[in-house]
């Protein structure tokens, strides 16, 4: 049986430097299925290809067409399009332009030679390639100038323009760890529970995990605690909404604590409640809860032992 193809298509063309593998990457982090400069003789065959049994039908599809694309002519293109759209496809156009000194000073900058003066000066290829892909600006359903933009302003704008109203903002994970076991690498917000008082020095306390409600109670007892807890939910909700702003997909927040099994295992949960009920939605992971409870990682012969009660702590 045969697939629907994509229900949405979008051409990406524009000058070279102004963007289009940045607005590619950007889709693709939306969801899209991208394609890029792929052959014109290739590109009927690809959108005539029925998707295989199972794939995701519903994700559209964006291809990246430019000067350097194999048999590029950009009156052919628009004829090919108009042909698709005559045939029912809903097909649209993205046209990224940019002023010819700011071209300059990107290739300047990044020391790339232009594709179409690569023995030439850049002003050159830029005058050429302005000419050649001027049919498909002059078409284009959507045109971005790039010029006084920023690599994030290009990425919010895009967003905007084809993200189907989509204001999740970035995935967050929450995670807690154990100090004494090496920090996570890949953390971005790193807090250090160190300060809270120890369950792992009361005996009833030390076989559960900041997953209990004992545990809870008793680093909750700590005369810091509420207000620093207070502080990091405050200060997460102001600079995520921030982060999505600058166009970061991943936020990861991490707890430690020495062990890894009580302090901020609690802190990891309560923090991704408090996101929840922001309208977030947080995963999850303990790295270090599994470990076994061990004095010497906890710095026993620091504190002259381990026996102890809820009322001696």
């Amino acid at each position: 049986m045969k697939q629907p193809r994509p229900t949405r298509i979008l051409l990406v063309s524009g000058m070279s430097g102004a963007g289009k593998s940045t607005a590619l990457d950007t889709l693709e982090d939306m969801g899209w299925e991208v394609v890029d400069n792929l052959p014109l003789i290739l590109l009927n065959r690809l959108l005539a290809t029925d998707l295989p049994q199972g794939a995701n039908d519903a994700r559209p599809l964006a291809f990246g067409i430019d000067s350097r694309t194999r048999g590029f002519d950009a009156e052919a293109i628009v004829t090919r399009i108009k042909a698709m759209r005559d045939d029912g496809a809903q097909i649209a156009t993205l046209f990224l332009d940019c002023g010819g000194a700011e071209l300059e000073r990107r290739y300047s900058e990044t020391r790339r030679r232009h594709p179409l003066a690569l023995d030439r000066p850049a002003a050159d290829g830029i005058a050429r390639e302005r000419e050649l892909v001027a049919p498909l600006r002059r078409w284009a359903d959507h045109v971005v100038d790039t010029t006084s933009f920023t690599s994030n302003a290009l990425k919010a704008d895009l967003r905007d323009r084809f993200g189907d109203g989509d204001t999740s903002g970035p995935t967050l994970s929450v995670m807690s760890f154990g100090f004494a076991r090496g920090v996570p690498r890949n953390a971005d917000l790193m807090f250090d529970m160190r300060f809270l008082r120890n369950p792992h020095w009361v005996d009833d306390l030390r076989p559960m995990s900041g997953l209990d409600a004992p545990v809870s109670d008793y680093i909750a007892q700590d005369p810091a605690y509420e207000d620093v807890a207070t502080r990091i939910e405050d200060l997460l909700l102001t600079l995520i909404p921030r982060y999505q702003a600058e166009g970061k997909s991943y936020v990861s927040i991490a707890f430690g604590c020495t062990g890894g099994r009580h302090r901020s295992v609690h802190m990891a949960e309560r923090v991704a409640k408090r996101l929840r009920d922001a309208a977030f939605s947080p995963t999850v992971t303990h790295r270090d809860l599994a470990s076994r409870p061990d004095d010497l990682t906890e710095g026993g012969s620091a504190r002259g032992g381990s026996k102890g009660t809820l009322e001696q702590q």
